[in-house]
């Protein structure tokens, strides 16, 4: 994703020209929907439907290409299609759609370079600036790695990369049972293996030099998965397709407990997967989230989950200078409350204040779905502190609409 005007920067946003963004990769569009936020503006190029009536009295419709620009009231993200809609009221007039109707704006991965807009009522505060500083990083989106889990039958394809973790795509094959012959098993599986290959040729671009993944590994328990890089790289030779023969050369075979999705976590947690992406934002937020485990089961103050505790770890300073991190659930600023919005900023910007790290996790990825199962909140503190989950006058006082910092 790129600023549409090439001059601008995050640090040199105009608010009251709002900012204007362009797609230029289907991961944008997961960017774009952290960014818009429920009661923020968005103007975009969209479709309408419109009503004509003609001389006879009869109507038709079709569609008419308008920009359009809407209150959001509410946003929905397809991963699979790589597919924002952001729905809300009209609030500029036009000849085809009247102000206060409503409307959805479709943003899709194939309208690259359309430019779209954003405008915050409340303005772009440290985080919602920290979430597009991000989405326009040169380097954002550029590791990609592909994995295959699998075992017998079962295949599951995922795409990894800075922002999430997607399953595109799960394949079953009925192979034949140990009672059938040799060659009837041998066919089975290489039936199998070309329906892999065959989707992996499907979801990677190899005409594009950004579609091909930085790294491709399989995964599955026995021999499966080296058979099939096997099978693969004997295909590529055969069609002399060298950037294929490439990925099958350096594929990492890694051996997991099974076929399924949820061995994916055994993957990424692999010597092979942390090689490849050493220095990768997922990489670094998964190490965090075991850190914090670790550090919950030692049971000795300085890790500590759920809005109150870590409020008042916060406002003690605790999650500061000297590895003091902060961990929160990126949806949390995408509330519609504002007041809810703010707490969480004012939160952020405490520990940055006090020279702590923090972390905007997505549930998209396992760190983030790690960190649901807290509340979407945790801490790292830099030194103990116990007692934080008791109750006391001043937590009431914050439940009662009293800031909490």
């Amino acid at each position: 994703m790129r600023f549409a005007s090439p001059r601008q920067t995050v640090a040199s946003i105009d608010e009251t020209e709002g900012v204007g963004l362009i797609i230029t990769e289907p991961e944008d569009l997961w960017h774009a929907n952290n960014l818009i936020a429920i009661g923020d503006t968005v103007y975009a190029p969209t479709n309408r439907k419109v009503a004509t009536e003609t001389l006879t009295g009869s109507t038709f419709t079709q569609k008419v290409r308008i920009e359009l620009a809407v209150k959001v009231t509410d946003t929905s993200f397809d991963p699979r299609a790589s597919e924002l809609r952001v729905a809300g009221t009209i609030v500029n007039e036009n000849e085809i759609a009247a102000v206060g109707q409503y409307h959805t704006i479709t943003l899709k991965h194939t309208d690259r370079d359309i430019k779209f807009t954003i405008w915050k009522e409340q303005g772009w505060d440290s985080v919602a600036r920290a979430l597009l500083a991000e989405a326009v990083s040169e380097t954002a989106n550029k590791d990609v790695v592909f994995a295959v889990v699998m075992q017998e039958g079962m295949a599951n394809l995922c795409l990894i990369t800075e922002s999430r973790t997607l399953v595109k795509q799960r394949i079953e094959h009925t192979i034949p049972k140990k009672r059938s012959s040799r060659k009837e098993a041998e066919g089975g599986m290489s039936d199998f293996y070309g329906k892999i290959l065959s989707a992996i040729l499907s979801a990677i671009d190899f005409n594009e030099r950004s579609g091909i993944p930085k790294q491709l590994l399989l995964a599955s328990p026995g021999f499966v998965a080296h058979n099939f890089r096997d099978y693969m790289k004997e295909y590529a030779e055969k069609k002399a397709n060298k950037p294929l023969v490439r990925l099958a050369t350096e594929a990492a075979v890694i051996h997991t407990s099974t076929g399924h999705v949820h061995s994916l976590n055994e993957v990424l947690k692999s010597p092979e997967a942390q090689r490849t992406m050493r220095d990768s934002k997922f990489t670094n937020e998964t190490k965090l989230m075991d850190n914090f485990y670790q550090k919950l089961r030692q049971d000795d103050g300085r890790a500590w989950y759920g809005v109150q505790p870590v409020a008042k770890a916060i406002r003690e300073g605790a999650v500061g200078r000297g590895g003091g991190v902060l961990m929160v659930n990126s949806a949390f600023f995408k509330s519609m409350d504002v007041a809810e919005r703010q707490k969480y900023v004012a939160l952020v910007d405490k520990v940055r204040e006090d020279g702590g790290d923090v972390r905007l996790l997505s549930s998209d990825h396992e760190s983030g779905q790690r960190l649901d199962a807290l509340g979407g909140i945790c801490a790292l503190l830099t030194y103990p502190l116990h007692d934080l989950d008791e109750e006391d006058e001043e937590e009431d006082a914050s439940a009662a609409g009293t800031t909490i910092i």
